[in-house]
């Protein structure tokens, strides 16, 4: 008896999973309109957050900003969110005397030392590791422009 209701709710499950699925194939124009629609929404609002904190910030705290408002999310729009804040408040903000010191060079391939300057980086703070990493490559991408 239990494995003929095990059964009945396997295919259960099963079926819906198929027609979720179907449903999402027909509404996906839909979906990735909306998507793009938020996404940006979501980039007008955080170019501006960034650009008014940099009127009165350094780049480090910038970069400080950006991991704090991180915090503990570990969704990815949290992480865009914040590569947008950061890169904006970079562009705007005073310069910090030594920011751009032992920043290693932006490289789609990274060597083995940007890849133990973004452990290190990352080691002690209590945030998303990918997300750390992502904000520190903003950070070596806009020391790189800079030399």
């Amino acid at each position: 008896m239990q494995k003929k209701l095990w059964r009945a709710l396997l295919i259960v499950a099963l079926l819906g999973a198929v027609i979720s699925a179907v449903l999402f194939w027909l509404n996906r124009e839909q979906w990735l309109a909306d998507f793009n629609l938020e996404r940006q929404q979501q980039t007008e609002k955080y170019t501006q957050m960034g650009s008014l904190f940099a009127k009165t910030a350094t780049q480090d705290q910038c970069l400080q900003q950006s991991f704090s408002q991180l915090g503990k999310c570990f969704a990815a729009k949290c992480t865009l969110d914040q590569a947008v804040f950061l890169k904006t408040c970079l562009a705007g903000a005073a310069s910090s005397e030594h920011f751009c010191d032992g920043v290693p060079n932006y490289s789609k391939k990274m060597s083995e030392e940007a890849k133990k300057w973004l452990k290190d980086g990352c080691w002690n703070k209590d945030l998303n590791g990918e997300s750390c990493r992502f904000l520190l490559k903003q950070q070596s991408y806009f020391c790189s422009k800079q030399k």
